[in-house]
């Protein structure tokens, strides 16, 4: 696991194992970014020159490596790009910040001690270079092993210190930037590793003994009920889903409460630890990657630790809706009936639409203790990808002032997310002669029509926002920035800046 640490010396006169700079794009080729100057000064003034020399032109997320001159204590100097040149006036944003960092320590890995003397203006800057230096950092290895216990020679430990360069220790706005940096990121990772973890390794009841664990180490309130738990208290929507797999469902509460706190959120996390389609299985190469099914559950398990860690005055309940969707002679038939929590009853039209089943019947029990606002979290839709693209997810909310606080608090923390309507007309397409709602509707907006079905499970009067993050959860494509190849932990930061502006009484 890295670690941060903060310095004020000199970028030329640190020990380290690599020294990473900043370089821009500008006019009229690569421009040394401040933070880098002594290190310029050791280049002769000729750094730009050099890296320019080598195809670098500062572009976003590019990497170069020289050796170090005479003057440097640090053997390599990594230069890693920031993008344009900012306008006069103007500084780099701290997502830029944030992608470079990353895209340095992925370059970094297997490293003991990294320095970043990157641009740091403010407490902002040294958060964004922390998160983007640990999530880089990030690396799956658990399953690398070459047979004898010992793991494989390419699968590399991560970054083992990352100390950013041109802040005071004591500094308490630095100070308080790097724990959150730490904290949220942390939980991130531990986010990612739930999401990468194998299916044979992770279903309902291993994952809720993971947030079992984790409650015991934070001090936090979980309740887990079992499958008998749920018949017994009526939740039809997570046991037909889980009806047709050999790991029972489970749905978890886990609450973290803070004495001074006058707003209570709840999120809610879909968690199909695999979804094969079900009945209506879904068609070959399709389900290689449904492990990632329960990214909504993990972002929320992730959130609510994450706001204890930091001690957030804010009530955050996580509920965990965790099945396994699988086909068998018990699993649940198109055309089956459901009986949900809620009394609601539901005709099911599509089994591998059962990401609203499951939180229909967790949004219906987080709706009884009446919270402030209600955020469901979901890789729900292929339409959603269709719509957004494989990085951007989408939000929906009964409450348009709330949709857009929560996009503005995802792009403002490196999260694209776009706002989504929720028409009226297509609730039509959801009408049943048997039941009172079908699972489906309209094929076209697809993922809009997901969203009025979770709608009509939420308690009256409850501001309520869905994000559907089915594009940007898993990466099947090359790391980029501090975004790595498989589960990436979307929607965390989201959340917790949710959290955090809540506490701060911003949020009405």
């Amino acid at each position: 696991m890295t670690a941060l640490a903060l310095s004020t010396a000199a970028a030329a006169g640190l020990k380290a194992d690599a020294l990473v700079v900043g370089v821009a794009k500008g006019d009229k080729g690569p421009v040394v970014a401040p933070g880098a100057e002594a290190v310029e000064k050791a280049f002769g003034g000729r750094l730009a020159t050099v890296l320019e020399t080598l195809g670098a032109s500062g572009g976003e997320g590019e990497v170069t490596k020289v050796p170090a001159p005479d003057g440097v204590k640090a053997p390599l100097v990594l230069a890693v790009g920031l993008g344009a040149v900012p306008e006069k006036g103007e500084s780099f944003d701290t997502e830029a910040l944030r992608r470079a960092a990353g895209a340095a320590a992925r370059a970094l890995s297997g490293t003991k001690k990294a320095a970043f003397a990157l641009p740091v203006e403010d407490a902002a800057a040294v958060q964004a270079i922390g998160e983007g230096a640990l999530l880089g950092a990030y690396s799956f290895v658990a399953y690398k092993e070459n047979g004898n216990g010992k793991k494989a020679k390419d699968a590399k430990g991560p970054l083992g210190e990352a100390v950013i360069l041109g802040s005071k220790p004591r500094d308490k706005a630095a100070k308080a930037a790097l724990e959150r940096a730490t904290a949220v990121s942390e939980e991130l990772n531990r986010a990612r590793d739930l999401i990468n973890t194998p299916p044979n390794d992770l279903n309902p009841e291993a994952f809720a003994a993971v947030v079992q664990a984790a409650a015991k180490e934070h001090g936090l309130k979980v309740q887990v009920l079992d499958e008998k738990a749920l018949t017994k208290g009526g939740y039809g929507g997570i046991l037909g889903v889980g009806a047709g797999s050999d790991s029972p469902p489970r749905l978890v509460k886990l609450a973290y409460t803070h004495s001074k706190a006058k707003k209570h959120l709840a999120f809610v996390g879909k968690g199909i630890t695999y979804d094969s389609g079900g009945i209506s299985l879904k068609p070959a190469g399709h389900n290689e990657t449904m492990k990632c099914d329960m990214s909504g559950a993990a972002a929320v398990f992730a959130a609510v630790v994450a706001a204890a860690r930091l001690g957030l005055e804010v009530n955050v309940t996580g509920w965990l809706a965790l099945a396994e969707n699988m086909p068998s002679g018990s699993a649940t038939r198109p055309g089956d009936v459901l009986r949900m929590y809620s009394g609601k009853t539901v005709e099911v039209l599509n089994t591998d639409a059962e990401g609203r089943l499951v939180l229909a019947d967790a949004i219906a029990k987080a709706s009884e203790e009446k919270p402030d606002a209600i955020v469901d979290v979901a890789t729900l839709t292929g339409a959603m990808m269709v719509a957004l693209g494989s990085r951007t997810f989408g939000v929906m909310a009964n409450d348009d002032a709330f949709r857009t606080a929560l996009y503005e608090l995802a792009e403002e923390n490196g999260e694209p997310a776009w706002p989504m309507p929720l028409p009226e007309h297509l609730l039509k397409g959801m009408e049943s002669a048997t039941a009172d709602i079908a699972n489906m509707g309209e094929r076209m907006g697809g993922g809009l029509v997901a969203g009025l079905f979770l709608r009509e499970f939420v308690g009256e009067g409850i501001t309520w926002a869905h994000i559907d993050l089915a594009g940007p959860a898993f990466n099947e494509g090359a790391p980029f920035g501090y975004t790595p190849k498989g589960g990436t932990g979307t929607g965390v930061r989201t959340l917790v800046a949710l959290a955090e502006r809540t506490a701060a009484g911003d949020l009405g």
